[in-house]
């Protein structure tokens, strides 16, 4: 091996290091104890008080290890933990924290299968190698952040899903691979495209996006002419095949080798690589065009490990995907209520999907059978003005290597109360979100990274959902759908009903948020939950025609099933939910107070009297 090879293979692990190991393990631990003692996993002890602080002891299955730490306990069972004072003990002496060694100390208790446990063990790994990573190259605090373009803010991102413990696996990827492919690492690369034939491959799309148009728009028209020769060269009429982007990865590791009876027989025909580079988003599979952002996302296959699934997408799904968004897109589109709030959605216009013959023969939901597919998302620059910027809204939830918080630095750069600041975001966030489910029954996947707000003098005046048509359900079974998109209804009771707001929104979202304005924003819980509380009312009392429905699901109820994210993933981290029938596979323990419950009749009558315009 020569020197510039020894170089490079030293810089791609220069950021493990012992230094930010050990801040990068503490903080998982941290996020370990407090989320794992949110789902009632772990068994506590109270031993004291210190100031304001809670002190705890927390057993292992290793009697002589345990854990010592001090806590903050806030609204939903949730617990602000002091990552410093967290101690661990171990025949009475203290030994350095380690979050692999937390996981095996703590594996019958947790319940992981024995067959589950080293896949997740590489998954806490992974997720450690990523945090040390993003750790050493920050390149903007938070204050410098939202200032920064919608791009950088997304490779910004330091945390994944604000529950799971285990968030951030990529289990596939060497570490050349994840230097080239996480969107952290700030590099872009072209896609690979292939030529598949129409026996086993499909194109559908909405009506405005035909075949022809949609290929032109993405390659370009010389581009499109090279293919087509090529295909001509080795004497195969480009009228029989459809072009398909494949993630570079997902083509060296998967296409080429699994794929290669169809590549011999000429179904597929490798074309070669486009012209514009992309970045991967959060999401991995999501792809932002940075030659051309006003050019659609691409979503393709990618099949590596991460965070309880294999990230594949579905042929079968692709014929139903612009299906779906067209019929969304004709339920909102003439909402008054949609259009006030500003409330949109990136719709899934086109997409490709290829058939393996020798698979499918097992079973479509294989992942072997999700291997080779993409999808064309709109461009969120598509639906903004000049004077408008897009942040993801995973970024409320982010905070730099200091602790310290951006939704805290936008809403000082707002120049307007944090009260005011909160209104609007509610009023474009949670109020389209209460709409869609009581008047539609319709309801989305609406975390972080699921979300772009678009900002408006630091303030969010938009919401912009994405993945819209594989994470929604429809829980009307009466309403009329069409046949491909009838896999949207869901069967749940008004309770699970519910969750979609009490554990999407409060408790996987408002959970977090609230524990950072009040620790950072000098903003009282109380006053944030009321605030809240304010905005389901205002919703209920401006759609009195709903009530009976509000009654039924009813968000004001005390208390409401505890949804536990870390133990369906702990169960089985390879395939953690039954898409197919997803509430079916739903892990509960015991109940959460609801924290609006008791504004029920306080607030019934009270408006807010705060307005945009409103100054701190």
């Amino acid at each position: 091996m020569n020197t510039s090879d020894t170089l490079l293979l030293s810089t791609q692990i220069s950021h493990l290091t012992p230094r930010i190991w050990e801040i990068v393990n503490r903080n998982l631990i941290r996020k370990a104890i407090s989320e794992f003692t949110h789902e009632l996993l772990l068994e506590l002890e109270f031993i004291g008080q210190k100031e304001d602080w809670k002190i705890y002891k927390m057993y292992t299955d290793i009697p002589d290890i345990v854990y010592y730490f001090n806590v903050k306990k806030r609204v939903l069972d949730h617990s602000h933990i002091d990552r410093s004072s967290i101690i661990k003990m171990k025949n009475d002496k203290e030994v350095e924290l380690d979050a692999l060694d937390f996981i095996l100390e703590l594996k019958n208790t947790l319940g992981i299968p024995d067959d589950m446990l080293p896949t997740y063990m590489e998954e806490i790994t992974s997720t450690l190698h990523g945090a040390a990573y993003k750790y050493k190259y920050q390149e903007y605090n938070a204050s410098e952040l939202i200032a920064a373009d919608f791009q950088d803010i997304e490779k910004a991102m330091t945390e994944g899903h604000p529950c799971f413990v285990a968030n951030n696996g990529r289990i596939g990827f060497n570490t050349s691979q994840y230097h080239h492919f996480a969107p952290e690492t700030e590099t872009s690369f072209a896609l690979v495209w292939i030529a598949g034939h129409k026996t086993k491959a499909d194109y559908h799309s909405v009506s405005m996006h035909a075949y022809d148009v949609l290929i032109e728009n993405e390659l370009g028209k010389e581009t499109v002419q090279l293919f087509n020769q090529k295909l001509m060269d080795l004497d195969l009429d480009p009228e029989d095949y459809i072009f398909m982007p494949v993630h570079p990865w997902q083509w060296d590791t998967k296409i080429s080798t699994i794929f290669a009876q169809d590549i011999a027989q000429q179904f597929i025909v490798l074309l070669g690589k486009g012209n514009d580079q992309y970045a991967a988003q959060q999401s991995i599979r999501t792809l932002f065009n940075i030659t051309h952002p006003e050019k659609l996302y691409t979503k393709t296959a990618l099949s590596i490990l991460n965070m309880g699934f294999m990230r594949g997408l579905s042929p079968y799904y692709m014929g139903s995907t612009p299906v779906i968004t067209d019929w969304i897109s004709q339920l909102l589109e003439h909402d008054t209520l949609i259009r006030q709030t500003g409330f949109t959605m990136l719709g899934e216009i086109a997409t490709v999907g290829y058939r393996n013959r020798y698979y499918e023969t097992l079973g479509k939901t294989k992942a072997h059978n999700k291997m080779l597919s993409a999808l064309w998302r709109e461009s969120p620059f598509s639906k903004v003005t000049k004077d408008q910027k897009l942040m993801t809204m995973a970024a409320f939830l982010h905070l730099d290597n200091q602790g310290n918080s951006l939704v805290v630095e936008l809403i000082k750069a707002s120049s307007v109360s944090v009260e005011v600041w909160l209104e609007n975001y509610l009023r474009v966030y949670l109020t389209p979100l209460l709409h869609c489910l009581f008047q539609y029954d319709l309801v989305f996947m609406p975390h972080g990274e699921n979300l772009i707000m678009v900002i408006e003098n630091s303030i969010p005046v938009k919401a912009i959902m994405k993945d819209i048509t594989e994470e929604i359900a429809i829980f009307d079974e009466t309403i009329t759908l069409p046949e491909k998109a009838k896999r949207l209804h869901v069967k749940a009771d008004d309770d699970i009903k519910a969750l979609a707001i009490f554990t999407d929104v409060f408790d996987c979202f408002f959970r977090f948020l609230s524990d950072i304005l009040v620790t950072q924003g000098d903003y009282s819980e109380t006053t944030f939950w009321k605030q809240v509380a304010q905005c389901v009312i205002n919703y209920q009392e401006s759609h009195s025609e709903l009530s009976d429905k509000f009654q039924r699901i009813d968000l004001f109820a005390p208390e409401f099933k505890r949804c536990c994210l870390n133990r369906l993933q702990l169960l089985n981290t390879k395939h953690m939910l039954n898409l197919a029938d997803p509430v079916d596979s739903l892990q509960f323990k015991g109940t959460i107070k609801n924290p609006i419950a008791t504004y029920k009749t306080d607030t019934k009558n009270t408006k807010t009297n705060t307005s945009y315009a409103t100054a701190k």
